[in-house]
Order: structure tokens, then C-alpha cells, then sequence
């Protein structure tokens, strides 16, 4: 069982994934992209970002990056592979919040986070060796696998414990997201029927047009 590293005694729903070989500097930003957002928007900002067509914005670990225009001239890149990575644990964070009869579409991204877990290390293969004459420097000499883990964490609004800047922060996303109808609310909410014309209305209708036309003529 994953150990998770914020833990609100049953208040959050957490979902998380270990083992990762991606880059957490990648996961954090991206992660960064989506916290404090809704569930629905966090999935379509993730779905735009795994096919390439969002840039994420780096504000930590960007030396040497290129400025996007999407982004208002700030750095940042494309990390599709990282991105499907975290909307995969949205995801299932999602679906846990179901489980628990909780409604995901009203809740929020408290918590997103990702860490460096652990570091495999390797050597080169016997071929490399032999063939160079020896490992070289320390770069060519190793060739080590940074593993990730990634945590993600929803709850709903005005929830105790999540901190005040937290709330502060999803209460604004929240006024400036537009308000969405579900089918639920349309369903109660019938068009009220036309009562259909008596007889003596219609018959009334009726004389008062064939006035008109004796008038006329």
C-alpha cells in the first residue's frame, strides 16, 4: 500500500502512483498546472497537455528554456508523456471518489504533488567498455534511473483542515469558472404546458374575425 505524504483522515480522496520513470521536475510542474482546480478542468487541461496541444508552465527548473506565447511570454514546454502520467492518477482518484458515493464533478484538487523516490543505479553494458578503453568520465561511466511517484488529492469546497490559503485560492477559481447545469437539475425543471382554448374562446375568436371581414367588405 502507497504511503501518502498529506493525509486528512478520510476528508480527502487520495489516489497515487510509485515507480514511476518519468522526471519529477516534469510531474511537479505539471502538477502545478492543475492544483486547486476543479476535477472536469484538471481532465481537460491534462487531455489538451498529453497530445501536445498545451504548454505547461515551468517556474521552477527552467534554465535554457524557450518562452511560449500561449503561456504570456513565460517559459515552459510541452511534457506529454508526464502529463498522461498524472491525468492516468486523476483518474483514478475520480473514480475512488465514486467509490466512496462522494460526487467527483463537485470537488477539487487539494493536493498534487510529486517526488523523486528512488535512484536505480546502472553500468555500462561489457561492450562499452572494452570498446572505449575504459568508462570515461562520471556521465558515460553511469547511466542512473530516477524513479517518481505522483500523489493527487481531491475534496470539496469549504472542507476543514485544507488550509486557508488553499480555500482561498479554490473559492476564487471557483467564482470565475462559469457555472454548469447537470442533466439532474434539468430534469426537474419542466416547461410548463399551454392550456389548450375552450370552446367558447375559440368560437368567441371566431365571430370576432368574420366582424372583421363583413367591415371590410
Amino acid at each position: 500500500m502507497m504511503k501518502y505524504s498529506y493525509n486528512m483522515g478520510g476528508k480527502v480522496v487520495l489516489a497515487g502512483e510509485s515507480g514511476l520513470n518519468a522526471s519529477f521536475k516534469d510531474l511537479c510542474s505539471v502538477c502545478d498546472s492543475i492544483r486547486h482546480r476543479s476535477a472536469t478542468d484538471a481532465l481537460s487541461i491534462l487531455e489538451e497537455a498529453s497530445k501536445g496541444d498545451l504548454p505547461i508552465l515551468y517556474r521552477r527548473h527552467n534554465k535554457y528554456m524557450g518562452s511560449r506565447h500561449e503561456l504570456g511570454g513565460k517559459k515552459g514546454r510541452y511534457p506529454m508523456k508526464c502529463a498522461a502520467m498524472v491525468r492516468k492518477v486523476v483518474v483514478n482518484a475520480i473514480a475512488n471518489a465514486r467509490n466512496v458515493g462522494e460526487d467527483p464533478d463537485s470537488m477539487y484538487i487539494v493536493h498534487a504533488a510529486a517526488n523523486k523516490t528512488i535512484i536505480v543505479p546502472r553500468s555500462p553494458p561489457k561492450g562499452v567498455r572494452s570498446m572505449s578503453g575504459g568508462y570515461g568520465y562520471g556521465s558515460a561511466r553511469r547511466s542512473n534511473i530516477e524513479l517518481a511517484k505522483i500523489e493527487i488529492g481531491l475534496a470539496y469546497r469549504g472542507t476543514k483542515g485544507i488550509g486557508n490559503r488553499t480555500a482561498r485560492v479554490i473559492e476564487a477559481i471557483a467564482k470565475s469558472e462559469p457555472k454548469r447545469t447537470s442533466n439532474n437539475d434539468n430534469k426537474g425543471k419542466q416547461k410548463p404546458k399551454q392550456k389548450p382554448k375552450t370552446a367558447p374562446a375559440q368560437h368567441a375568436e371566431r365571430t370576432h374575425s368574420e366582424e372583421k371581414t363583413q367591415k371590410v367588405n
